[in-house]
């Protein structure tokens, strides 16, 4: 193919484009000429300032022109894979030495601009040994036929890369691609609209953050791509919302007084948050629409009553329920809760995992189980209300699966997580579902005394944790890895339980717990450890969510900085789960300072609120909410913290659907939007 006709064009279509460049572009997920156009810089080099060799400094980040002379090539003696180019750039001012490692294609590339009287240019920050200024693997560009220079004496696109595929070689392909695009990069925003919110054209933009002329010209551009996806995403979960109110549910009354007897009868008294969640679901629940609400919780603060409450409530109506949880050993745990309360009040409850089918599981009231729950041999006939704990720990396909219509309706849905959503992810991500907060944790419970624990005083603390066991309380150890890793050097679980069985705590039962053991292992070393035939579980991060035991109130958490602080805040809530005070001590593998103030941060946060916002800055939040594996853009993911823009394309995208259902004023904006629909699966 000559030029590419559409931004569809596989990228196995572009001529200068081999086969072996196509695979690793492909793993960067670019398949055709929009995901190529649209792989955008991650950082810019500015090696604009062409500098006089004469006026060279050490450590200057610079671009200098001149000939070159003096080339070499040679193998190293020590090394025989080592090959080596030497050059010496000279001007009117002054000349430099330049040397190259495993480049040997460069000595041709400079034999040639000396034998043609070639300027050649090099950029890149001057080194100094033994007094000689110098440059050490250089970007290197000779100047042909006036045309515009593309790896230096400009601000250089550094990208995203991978094995084999260069931002020199990026930087290659988007110059030689601009010419053939100009009549297939078509506008997708209206004018007005531009010009309204001072937004660069679409083909303005993308020249000008490939090959921007200043910092300002490259962030404006950079803005555009920022405005155009969040207005997307904002467009794309309102019309998912109008979508939703389309279709029908069915409309379970709310039974209050069986509603009443149930909290009556509870051993314990519920939080007035969790009163008014309650409340906000049954009546969801009540109309023919369906319901998408979320149920966000500090860990503790009992979400899984309030879920099983709703649940209670549509069997009341004849309808059945399916209740997902994203491990086996938080399903194991759902399904005893559950079926504890359900008891008393005649409701059947069954199980579903990869190892565990109840003959009874499409005749039960409440059917408990993980991602089993959504294979074909399952087929619940009456299905009313679907509850999601972790909805983000699953992939999009599976929630969208769960909750399939069925032929005469869509059940409703209730979402739960214990990783707290921050203000924006609200608006932005989660913008399809109404939100229910438990904010109070039940009475009754202390707060959890943190602290960093130094190598130094780990004997007195363990001590201390000693003095706990003796009195019959029980005590998490969670570690990184399974097992021991020359690359990483962390903890592993089987190294820190043979330690610790033979030394720390040999005088206790301790057992291990981790994601390798077969589900009926899992099973038997938590009822084990729920019963207190165990004193200390050494474990993965297979508990960090949901694991409840009320006599736990130690928790140890190694090699604490391989986790980020969701984490660390979630196996702090596997403590705490009783009257009695509890602790969590956190033993770091490394004393960096940015370490510690990352712990320190963990340690004052009052709430997970506080911690997931300072996460969100500190990882990005495709890390920790799971938007990596959704389909949304970096971009949209990287604004997350510029609240003004996202409440300027939310007002506006509410605007144009408003005025424009159809949207036909934006018709280049649709296949976009389409496209984000199918990538997020909205429910």
């Amino acid at each position: 193919m000559a030029s590419p006709t559409s931004l569809t064009t596989p990228i196995t279509s572009i001529s200068f484009i081999s086969s072996q460049y196509a695979q690793r572009l492909k793993k960067l997920g670019i398949e055709t000429l929009e995901d190529l156009l649209f792989h955008l810089p991650a950082r810019y080099e500015d090696v604009s300032h062409i500098t006089d060799i004469a006026d060279l400094t050490h450590s200057a980040v610079v671009t200098i022109k001149g000939s070159a002379t003096n080339i070499q090539s040679r193998m190293t003696s020590r090394n025989r894979r080592l090959f080596i180019v030497e050059a010496v750039i000279q001007d009117t001012t002054g000349s430099i030495r330049a040397i190259w490692f495993n480049q040997p294609y460069l000595a041709q590339t400079l034999q040639d601009a000396s034998k043609n009287n070639a300027t050649v240019f090099i950029a890149g920050k001057v080194r100094i040994k033994d007094g000689e200024l110098y440059f050490s693997s250089p970007a290197i560009e000779v100047a042909r036929d006036n045309k515009p220079l593309v790896h230096t004496g400009r601000l250089v696109p550094v990208y995203p890369e991978t094995y084999g595929l260069s931002s020199k070689w990026l930087r290659y392909a988007f110059n030689r691609l601009f010419p053939m695009t100009k009549d297939i990069i078509h506008e997708t925003l209206p004018e007005n609209l531009r010009t309204t919110h001072n937004l660069m054209g679409m083909q303005e933009a993308l020249h000008a953050i490939h090959f921007p002329e200043t910092l300002e010209q490259a962030r404006s551009a950079k803005h555009r791509f920022e405005f155009e996806n969040m207005l997307t995403l904002h467009l794309a979960v309102l019309r998912a919302r109008a979508k939703q109110k389309q279709n029908i549910a069915p409309a379970i009354p709310a039974t209050i007084p069986f509603i009443q007897k149930v909290v009556h009868d509870l051993p314990f008294t519920l939080t007035d948050s969790q009163k008014k969640a309650i409340w906000k679901i049954v009546k969801d629940t009540e109309l023919s629409t369906p319901m998408n609400r979320l149920l966000e919780g500090d860990v503790g603060s009992g979400k899984t009553i309030v879920a099983s409450i709703a649940a209670m409530n549509a069997v009341q109506a004849h309808y059945q329920v399916t209740v997902m949880a994203p491990t086996e050993v938080l399903a194991l745990q759902h399904y005893e809760t559950i079926k504890k309360i359900c008891d008393p009040y005649d409701i059947t409850v069954s199980l579903v995992t990869r190892t565990k089918k109840e003959t009874e599981a499409t005749t039960a009231h409440i059917v408990v189980g993980t991602h089993a729950l959504i294979q074909n041999t399952i087929d619940i006939t009456k299905l009313g209300l679907v509850i999601i704990d972790e909805q983000h720990k699953f992939g999009v396909a599976q929630r969208a699966h769960l909750i399939k219509h069925k032929k005469e309706h869509t059940p409703h849905l209730l979402s739960m997580t214990a990783t707290p959503i921050p203000r924006t992810l609200a608006l932005t991500i989660y913008g399809d579902l109404d939100i229910s907060l438990l904010q109070e944790i039940p009475k009754g419970r202390k707060k959890i005394q943190t602290s960093l624990v130094r190598e130094q005083d780990r004997p007195s603390k363990i001590e201390f944790i000693h003095t706990l066991l003796d009195k019959g309380q029980q005590v998490f150890v969670v570690v990184p890895l399974i097992e021991e890793s020359e690359a990483i050097q962390t903890k592993s679980a089987l190294q820190e339980y043979e330690r610790l069985s033979s030394g720390e705590f040999q005088h206790y039962t301790i057992g291990l717990l981790h994601g390798r053991m077969k589900p009926k292992e899992k099973e038997k070393i938590m009822n084990e450890f729920q019963r207190g035939a165990l004193q200390v579980l050494v474990t993965t991060s297979v508990i960090e969510v949901g694991i409840d035991i009320p006599n736990a109130t130690v928790m140890m958490i190694e090699g604490a900085e391989r986790f980020g602080l969701a984490q660390l805040h979630q196996f702090r809530g596997r403590v705490g789960r009783s009257t009695m005070q509890s602790y969590c001590f956190v033993f770091p593998s490394s004393g960096s300072p940015q370490v510690l103030k990352r712990i320190q941060a963990f340690i004052k946060a009052k709430n997970g609120f506080e911690l997931a916002e300072y996460d969100m800055k500190l990882r990005g939040s495709g890390e920790i909410y799971g938007t990596k594996q959704s389909g949304v853009s970096s971009l949209i993911v990287n604004s997350l913290d510029n609240y003004t823009l996202i409440e300027t394309t939310r007002n506006l995208a509410r605007d144009m659907l408003q005025n424009d259902p159809l949207l036909s004023t934006t018709p280049n904006l649709e296949p976009k939007l389409r496209a984000l629909e199918e990538q997020l699966h909205f429910e």
